[in-house]
């Protein structure tokens, strides 16, 4: 991807929650990041300078894709799923398992609450990762005081202290019934799924209490556990405790395209998404409906045991097709997870809408304005000029064209200077414009709309009399001035050269500022190359013994000055070259590097 669509891309970012994906060139994911604002996270990668490992990541990144969550503890579930599934070369911290705590309560007979970083098929149940080792702690010890379980490690002999202050449940002192344990862990997983209200306002209450009694220090551990409660508790829509295998299909559909987003939860997780967007023909409900039935005729997509879809699908029709269950959600985490994959379908199709209205800008928009600051009719085609040289020496011009605002290289165009001696630009300018206007009147082409010169008054003039006194054309033209930095500035334009004025920030300013910049670029390159190649020529010309022929041979050999100045005398011989003459041909070479 080009830097110029990235930054547009990074124009269109919303300001929500969820993941980003980066891509290096060869399309591989490397690195997975969340971030509770995906426009400041993502643009943050892209300005100023980096250090280090951040440093090498951007300058591998030419794409990135996001994922909106529903909160950043969801982008937080999904980096971590993300992360494991493609082990992104840039996540080190997150490949062999999550740095993240969960919360898990034991499959024993005497259950646990505990802190693990793994998920186990061990018939336990897990709530998170969550964010924040620290407030994931504070939180067990909050439900150990109000719903506790077992504390110990093993059965003691007799009851312990926490027993006594009510932060365990009491087996060591006495048998403690299933039933018991069942409306517990029922209550704390109630807790951990959110239900956190009722003890909130208990601890603010507390709060507000200790205050008035002006107990400070107490206030503040109330005010950290409802903290801690907000940091690790909330309703998760990502992350269930139902492990069947789901995929969630939604659309949005807007000026005769739709986009379609597919979640895959798989182990209670969302897995990946899919996304793709396309024209339509019939309604977007039909379109769905289409694209659901041919994406499980692949063989790589496994029907899931559950399909979610909007409710303007019908699921009788398409249950039968796919004889499997379909679902359309009502309320709860599937209604919440079917409605993040229609948002992400809007964001991505409002995200292209906006990169084409971006482009027109840039391109045709551009044009238009420009054509407006000078007064011209639309400018479809500009050709712009620039000519190179070092003190006089290998003079060359180079011409760029550009198409609707669009470079148009099968019609750029290389000068060297045949009849100009030394820096001169009138001349040099006047041989170039006489040399391709000529021709293009000769192979009776249409000829551009404008005409650009990188450079003053002088070498305006002189195109302008070539033109009109020797061809009688009527072409406008103008020049491209900069300032003392170098930097593009604006136009001269008209009978007497005035400064044309572009607003810095306007789009006929940046494309000017392309084309003048793309002109200067491929003219610099243009005569590096035939300095280098002349460097290389005239050297050989001075060899005692060194023909055409052989000046040939050593050329397409050799192709450069590095290459021959490397060279064994046997590699040079072996060309059908003299002793004498190959000696000669390194002594030179050897000289002048």
């Amino acid at each position: 991807m080009s830097n110029e669509l990235i930054e547009n891309k990074l124009k269109l970012l919303p300001d929500l929650p969820g993941c980003y994906i980066m891509k290096n060139k060869q399309d591989d994911i490397i690195y997975i990041g969340k971030a509770k604002n995906l426009k400041n996270r993502v643009r943050s990668y892209f300005r100023g300078e980096h250090e280090g490992k951040t440093k090498r990541l951007v300058e591998d990144i030419v794409d990135y894709e996001t994922i909106v969550t529903g909160s950043d503890k969801e982008a937080l579930l999904l980096e971590v799923t993300l992360i494991q599934k493609h082990q992104p070369k840039y996540n080190i911290r997150l490949k062999r398992g999550t740095s993240y705590p969960y919360l898990k309560i034991t499959n024993e007979r005497d259950p646990q609450l505990v802190i693990t970083s793994e998920v186990e098929k061990d018939g336990a149940h897990y709530f998170g990762p969550y964010p924040d080792v620290w407030a994931a702690s504070e939180t067990k010890q909050l439900i150990q005081k109000i719903y506790p379980l077992r504390k110990c490690n093993g059965h003691q002999k007799r009851a312990c202290l926490y027993y006594h202050i009510g932060q365990c449940i009491g087996p060591c002192d006495h048998e403690v019934p299933v039933e018991e344990y069942e409306e517990q862990i029922k209550r704390i997983k109630s807790f951990l799924n959110g239900n956190v209200s009722d003890i909130k306002r208990d601890l603010k209450q507390k709060m507000q209490e200790a205050a008035e009694e002006m107990n400070y220090e107490r206030a503040a551990e109330f005010r950290d556990q409802i903290s801690y409660i907000e940091r690790t508790v909330e309703k998760q829509s990502i992350i269930s405790n139902n492990y069947t295998a789901r995929d969630f299909f939604n659309y949005y559909m807007d000026k005769g395209w739709i986009s379609i987003q597919v979640f895959f939860v798989r182990q209670a997780t969302l897995i990946k998404r899919e996304a793709t967007m396309f024209p339509i023909i019939d309604t977007p409900e039909e379109e769905l409906m289409s694209f659901i039935l041919q994406y499980y005729e692949d063989k790589n997509n496994r029907k899931p045991k559950e399909v979610y879809v909007p409710e303007t699908v019908d699921t009788d029709l398409l249950e039968e097709a796919l004889e499997t269950k379909v679902i359309i959600p009502q309320r709860g985490r599937k209604k919440e997870l079917l409605d993040l994959t229609g948002k992400n379908s809007e964001i991505s199709l409002k995200q292209k809408f906006r990169l084409i209205e971006m482009k027109e800008q840039k391109t045709t928009g551009a044009i238009e304005e420009l054509s407006d600051v000078l007064g011209l009719p639309y400018i479809e085609r500009i050709e712009a000029f620039d000519h190179s040289n070092i003190q006089g020496t290998n003079p060359v011009s180079a011409m760029v064209s550009f198409k609707d605002g669009v470079p148009d290289k099968n019609n750029y165009r290389k000068y060297k200077i045949r009849t100009v001696v030394g820096s001169n630009e009138f001349a040099t300018t006047q041989e170039v414009i006489r040399r391709r206007y000529s021709r293009l009147l000769k192979e009776r082409k249409d000829m551009p709309d404008l005409i650009l010169m990188d450079g003053g008054k002088v070498q305006v003039n002189a195109a302008r009399d070539v033109l009109a006194n020797e061809f009688g054309l009527d072409i406008p033209v103008a020049g491209m001035v900069k300032d003392k930095k170098h930097r593009t500035a604006g136009l001269i334009f008209g009978n007497e050269l005035e400064p044309v004025v572009l607003d810095p920030r306007s789009q006929a300013f940046h494309l000017v500022q392309r084309i003048q910049e793309e002109v200067h670029r491929f003219a610099i390159t243009f005569h590096r190359n035939v300095r280098g190649k002349n460097s290389f020529t005239s050297q050989l010309d001075e060899v005692e013994g060194v023909g055409p022929k052989t000046r040939t041979k050593v050329l397409r050999h050799f192709k450069s000055m590095k290459r021959l100045q490397d060279a064994e005398l046997e590699e040079i011989t072996a060309l059908g070259i003299p002793v004498k003459v190959a000696e000669r041909i390194k002594d030179t070479v050897k000289q002048n590097s």
